[in-house]
């Protein structure tokens, strides 16, 4: 049970990691200061991009990845 347990645990660890990295930047730089306005036309479909959809599977990866470690600290 633990062995599963601790598997499973790699493999969310894994996946966070992968998720966070295919993630692109928030910052916009200077650009972005300047034309901040531009962005409130674009926030709308902004749910449908692959980022907001990384952004989603990273918190219940995260999620997932802290109830496990909970779990083996509990048994272990």
């Amino acid at each position: 049970m633990k062995t599963a347990l601790t598997i499973l645990q790699l493999i969310s660890a894994v996946a966070i990691t992968a998720i966070v990295l295919f993630q692109s930047g928030k910052s916009a730089g200077l650009s972005g200061a300047i034309a901040g306005v531009a962005d409130t036309f674009l926030a709308k479909n902004k749910a449908k991009t692959v980022d907001a959809k990384l952004a989603r599977y990273t918190k219940y990866v995260a999620l997932v990845f802290v109830l496990l470690t909970l779990v083996l600290n509990i048994i272990g």
